[in-house]
C-alpha cells in the first residue's frame, strides 16, 4: 500500500491493540447475538400464538443483524479490507447500508466511484464507524469520496440532533491515549488513524455547521499497490 505505515508502539502495545479490537467487535455483536438467544429460548416456551410469532419476528431480526454486523465488521476490522484491485461498489454499500441501520442513524450514501479497493473501503466503513460515535439521538450519515488532482479525499458527515466529538474519539484519532486509558470503546478511532497513516494520510474531524461534524481524510492514493 502507498505511503507510510503509523508506528504505534508508543502509543499501544499491538497485542493490546488486537485485544481491543476484538473486545469492539464482541460489543457490536452482542446486542442481535442476544436477541437470538432470547428469541430462542422464548420459543422453547408454552405460549400463545402472538407471542410466538413476536419471538419469530425477533428471532429473524436478530439473526439479519448479526449477519450484517459480522460482515461489516470482517471488511472494517479483518483481512477482507487489505487487498488492492477493485472492489465491489455495489456490495460494499449494501454491508454499509445494513450495518448503519441496524444502529440509530441512517445512511445517505453519496460514493459512485467504481475504482475504489477493498482497502479504500475498510477506511471508508472505520471513517463511518466514527461517525456514528457522534450520532448519540440518530441522525444522517453521509460519506462520499471526491477526486481532487491525482489523490482522493473521503469525507463522511455526520448530521444529526446533538451531535458531538467526544475527547475520546478526537484523542485516538490525533494518536493521543485516552485519560482512562484504551478499552473497546476508544481502540476504534485510534485503528482509524492507524489505516489513514497506511495511505500516507490522517483524519481529521471538527464541527462543520449546526449539529453536524464531518471526517475527513485528504490526499489518499487512488490506487493501491
Amino acid at each position: 500500500m502507498a505511503g507510510r505505515d503509523l508506528m504505534i508502539d508508543d502509543i499501544i502495545d499491538p497485542t493490546h491493540l488486537s485485544a481491543y479490537i476484538a473486545s469492539r467487535i464482541c460489543h457490536d455483536l452482542v446486542s442481535s447475538v442476544s436477541s437470538v438467544t432470547s428469541a430462542l429460548d422464548f420459543m422453547n416456551e408454552p405460549q400463545e400464538s402472538e407471542m410466538r410469532e413476536q419471538a419469530d419476528l425477533l428471532l429473524k431480526k436478530g439473526a439479519a443483524d448479526s449477519a450484517i454486523r459480522l460482515e461489516y465488521l470482517r471488511y472494517a476490522f479483518g483481512s477482507v479490507g487489505l487487498h488492492g484491485g477493485i472492489a465491489d461498489s455495489h456490495e460494499a454499500k449494501r454491508i454499509a447500508t445494513g450495518f448503519v441501520h441496524s444502529h440509530r442513524p441512517t445512511l445517505d450514501w453519496k460514493i459512485d466511484s467504481q475504482s475504489l479497493s477493498p482497502a479504500h473501503y475498510r477506511l471508508v466503513m472505520n471513517l463511518i464507524l466514527v461517525g456514528i460515535e457522534c450520532l448519540p439521538r440518530g441522525g444522517v450519515l453521509t460519506p462520499e469520496v471526491l477526486p481532487v488532482e491525482n489523490n482522493l479525499t473521503f469525507i463522511v458527515t455526520a448530521r444529526g440532533k446533538r451531535a458531538k466529538i467526544r475527547d475520546d474519539i478526537s484523542g485516538p484519532l490525533n494518536g493521543e491515549i485516552p485519560e482512562g486509558g484504551w478499552s473497546a470503546r476508544t481502540i476504534q478511532p485510534l485503528f482509524t488513524r492507524i489505516i489513514a497513516g497506511q495511505f500516507g494520510t490522517s483524519v481529521s474531524i471538527g464541527v462543520t455547521g449546526e449539529e453536524e461534524i464531518t471526517i475527513r481524510c485528504i490526499n489518499v492514493p487512488a490506487s493501491v499497490d
